[in-house]
């Protein structure tokens, strides 16, 4: 360890008990002065973020952890870029909006440490302190931005799915799940949960796969198809698929594909009154139609 490392960890340490405040104030102002459009955080967030930051920066520096391992090591340090990450990434915030974040930390930091230091190489010792524990933070918070975006984006696609899947009642025990679009295993995977639950909760007894809106049918749908109309079945319900257009119909017999073991109808006019007689209903029952 260079012998100037603990005077100027030191020196940081004693800006931040003496200026802590001021360092906190310093850093709301930059990020205020230099807020990017759409960064979704308020001042009073700002200022209450900014006080619980210095805070757990100032208790990670009064431990003998390294300087430079402080921002993954220190559990409330880490804590505090993570909060600060996830709560830009949540609000909607460019990954810029997190790295201003941490350089205007920086700045404040070593404007309180300038004060502090004795001569320039006390100050040159002093910076290059916060940059080792600062960097290390800016790259935990955009690594955490990161993996936040992408869990917003896999539950909002998770949510997209099951809005593109609508499980329909169309008749007293009868259910049906227009498709439109493609039809891929995450999807499969999305329409058949969603329609075996329907089936426990309705006690359905016949369930309608529409595919109209399915644009073609290739050999990966028609197996997405096949394992949909099994988890089905082994539910105890009979399974109906509509929608098998004259080119689909083609496109089918061309690729070889044997739906043979499938009730398929062209319509969902034509399916739906299959399913009612595979309940043995009576076409003028009175029942009414919804969708769950």
């Amino acid at each position: 360890m260079n012998s100037s490392e603990p005077e100027a960890r030191l020196s940081v340490l004693t800006a931040l008990r003496e200026q802590g405040d001021k360092v906190a104030d310093r850093w709301v102002q930059l990020q205020l002065e230099r807020a990017v459009p759409g960064s979704g955080i308020r001042e009073a967030e700002l200022r209450e973020e900014a006080d619980a930051f210095v805070g757990s920066l100032l208790a990670a520096l009064e431990t003998d952890q390294p300087v430079e391992t402080l921002a993954t090591s220190f559990p409330g340090l880490r804590q505090a870029i993570t909060e600060l990450s996830l709560r830009r990434a949540r609000g909607g915030a460019a990954p810029t909006a997190t790295s201003l974040a941490v350089l205007a930390l920086k700045e404040a930091l070593l404007e309180a440490v300038r004060q502090q230091a004795s001569d320039t190489p006390a100050l040159y010792h002093s910076a290059l302190c916060v940059n080792r524990l600062l960097d290390t933070a800016g790259a935990l918070s955009f690594s955490t931005y990161v993996e936040g975006r992408e869990e917003i984006i896999r539950r909002q696609s998770r949510q997209l799915l099951e809005v593109s899947t609508p499980v329909v009642r169309l008749w007293d025990k009868v259910l049906a799940v227009p498709l439109i679009g493609s039809l891929d295993t995450t999807r499969t995977q999305v329409v058949m949960e969603n329609l075996l639950q329907a089936i426990e909760r309705d006690e359905a007894e016949v369930a309608i796969i529409d595919i109209t809106g399915v644009p073609t049918v290739d050999t990966a749908v028609a197996h997405h198809l096949m394992q949909t109309v099994d988890a089905v079945r082994l539910m105890g319900a009979d399974c109906v698929i509509s929608g098998i257009r004259p080119s689909i119909a083609q496109i089918i017999a061309q690729l070889g594909i044997d739906l043979s073991a499938i009730l398929t109808r062209a319509t969902l006019a034509d399916a739906l009154a299959a399913a009612i007689r595979l309940t043995d209903r009576p076409v003028g029952s009175s029942d009414p139609v919804g969708a769950r």
